[in-house]
Parts: structure tokens; C-alpha cells; sequence
């Protein structure tokens, strides 16, 4: 990682902050010297076909949080014309952190930014399958665990809720 710099702050090896505390599965930082997951790298630039392989994969494991800094590189690193599509995918994974954290609020806020971006784009691009991903069933998922999560008030399992990002049928 990197160190801490004049004001006390985490650093890394550019010289931004960035804490260097490790974290859960879900991403929620952990006590200094404490066992956590390792961090998902920042600013890898991947296929669109990678990302949604790396994505999913994270998803399964429980990793939300890890998947969204996967479709984060994404949308930064991507054509302009998909940065919508990622960003939105982002927001999903992001949603089901904070619903698999007990944010349910919030993560069900997100669920649904990110279901109706994910729908938006798609129209607009008229694609229902980029890189074999499936957006009407995606976006199917996201507005029903948000509204399982405000209907049972309580924390879900990421992983028991991980999205198929190609569809059920992929």
C-alpha cells in the first residue's frame, strides 16, 4: 500500500489518500493489523468481457463491494458512450453492499438509481445483451431485492443475492 503522510493520512504509492486499513468482504474497514480481504486493485484497465467475467465472479464470492470497484474502472476507463452502463452497474453492486450491510435504505436508493440507469442505457443504446450481459433481467433483480429489502426490513446475504449478469439462462 503506501504510508502515512505529513497530515496522518493513509497514502498510496501516487501519493493519494487512500486508507490503507484493511477491510471485510463487504468492504467495511476492519481494525489496523486485523486479518481482512485483500483489496481489489484500482485503475485496471479490462475487456468489457473481462470486467463482466471479474464482476461476476466477485458477485458469487460475496464481494459486492469488490465487484463495484471492478465495473468503477470500467466506466473510468471505458468508451464515453458506456460509461453510463458501468456507472450504473456500479451502483448496483453498490446497493447490494449497503443491503448486505444493514444500510437498507440506502442500498435499496441505489438498487433502483442503478436498475433505472442500467434500463435508460440499454434503450437508448438499443442493446438488451451487451458483452452477454441480460439488462431486463438485471434490472428485474435490482427493483426486487429493493423491494425485499424494504418489505423484510433486514439485511440479505450478497452472495445468496448475486446477480446473474448474463441472465439465468447464460
Amino acid at each position: 500500500m503506501g504510508s502515512a503522510s505529513d497530515d496522518g493520512r493513509d497514502r498510496d504509492a501516487e501519493g493519494r489518500a487512500r486508507s490503507a486499513r484493511p477491510r471485510d468482504g463487504l468492504g467495511r474497514p476492519l481494525p489496523y493489523g486485523a486479518d481482512g480481504v485483500e483489496r481489489q486493485p484500482e485503475g485496471v484497465v479490462r475487456t468489457p468481457e473481462q470486467t463482466v467475467e471479474e464482476a461476476q465472479a466477485l458477485l458469487e464470492a460475496g464481494k459486492p463491494f469488490h465487484a463495484h470497484e471492478v465495473f468503477e474502472d470500467a466506466w473510468k476507463s471505458g468508451p464515453e458512450e458506456e460509461r453510463a452502463l458501468w456507472r450504473g452497474l456500479a451502483q448496483l453492486a453498490v446497493g447490494l453492499t449497503h443491503a448486505a450491510r444493514g444500510n437498507l435504505t440506502g442500498g435499496a436508493r441505489l438498487l433502483r438509481r442503478g436498475a433505472g440507469a442500467v434500463d435508460e442505457w440499454g434503450a437508448e443504446a438499443g442493446l438488451e445483451r451487451p458483452y452477454g450481459m441480460h439488462l431486463p433481467e438485471l434490472v428485474a433483480w435490482a427493483r426486487e431485492l429493493a423491494g425485499v429489502v424494504e418489505r423484510d426490513k433486514a439485511p440479505v446475504d450478497a452472495g445468496a443475492w448475486a446477480p446473474r449478469l448474463r441472465g439465468s439462462k447464460a
